[in-house]
């Protein structure tokens, strides 16, 4: 298994771990090709996290595509980003609008 890709996941599964203790249901986009490595869902709320590591860095147009998918199921979309000696940096690019109760 390519050393980057081993990284990549291990920091996936990570974060995955710490939505669970979180209380949110998870789920791992395997190969992470798409614009979001997890998804995780709790009590009506979607959160959508790319993971970054090291110094990987999204691209404008993933970055973009995140939040187009933020906007689709109206949750949030945010990069967590790993840094040296195991920091995490949270970023949100796209918060949920709130939706009001039933007319």
């Amino acid at each position: 298994m390519n050393k980057l890709y081993q990284k990549g996941r291990e920091r996936e599964y990570k974060v995955m771990e710490l939505l669970r203790k979180e209380g949110y249901r998870v789920s791992r986009s395997a190969g992470s090709h798409g614009a979001a490595d997890v998804i995780a869902a709790k009590d009506g709320h979607v959160l959508l996290v790319q993971v970054k590591s090291g110094r990987a860095r999204m691209k404008k147009e993933e970055l973009e595509e995140l939040i187009l998918w933020g906007r689709s199921f109206n949750g949030d979309a945010e990069v967590w980003h790993f840094k040296g000696r195991g920091v995490l940096e949270k970023r949100t690019v796209h918060r949920a609008r709130k939706v009001g109760p039933p007319h």
